[in-house]
């Protein structure tokens, strides 16, 4: 499962991103509005590059078949001090958030495997960026399984404001530090 790729999120993708925003595994997750007004509303300064964040299309061996996005944690300043009182962030650390969309595309190892391929492009893409540290809600196991086969480490847990505002505030944060070297292997 080498076949990774990512391009820019399009408007002409928002009809995708809302099919899979609605699908259970990804709204259980993702508390984002799925009107077409909604997903331009929360991606379109991405797009317009008003908003730091980087969104991408996660495609397999040409297929859209996730959505990847990455921000410096130092453009989100909010976002930041929220953290703070549960892991000291490294200076130049980053954050990534993911989705895999369809469900026939889950419980494959297509998440941990794009996740591997998206980490190893931000290390690529940011040269600067020394961690890449991921705020997860600790009852989604399957994203912070994910980070732990790449290699992310959990470093702490806490109480953080929920995605989706039904869950609770608990948290589980996963850290990977920029290798030394460049990684050959995927994930396990």
């Amino acid at each position: 499962m080498n076949g990774w790729t990512f391009r820019p999120l399009q408007r002409a993708d928002f009809p995708l991103l809302s099919r899979w925003l609605q699908e259970p595994h990804v709204a259980r997750w993702w508390a984002d509005d799925v009107s077409l007004a909604g997903i331009e509303a929360d991606y379109g300064g991405c797009i317009d590059g008003t908003e730091p964040a980087d969104v991408f299309i996660a495609l397999l061996d040409g297929v859209p078949t996730g959505l990847a996005q990455r921000l410096a944690w130092t453009a989100y300043p909010q976002y930041l001090e929220d953290v703070r009182p549960l892991l000291s962030m490294p200076a130049s650390a980053w954050s990534i958030d993911y989705l895999i969309g369809s469900p026939r595309d889950t419980g494959r190892g297509l998440g941990t495997a794009m996740l591997h391929a998206f980490t190893d492009l931000l290390w690529r893409d940011r040269p600067a960026a020394n961690a890449v540290v991921v705020p997860v809600h600790e009852e989604n196991v399957a994203s912070w399984r994910a980070l732990e086969k790449c290699g992310y480490l959990l470093v702490a847990s806490g109480d953080l404001a929920p995605d989706n505002p039904q869950d609770s505030p608990r948290h589980v944060i996963y850290r990977i530090d920029r290798p030394a070297v460049a990684r050959s292997a995927g994930c396990s």
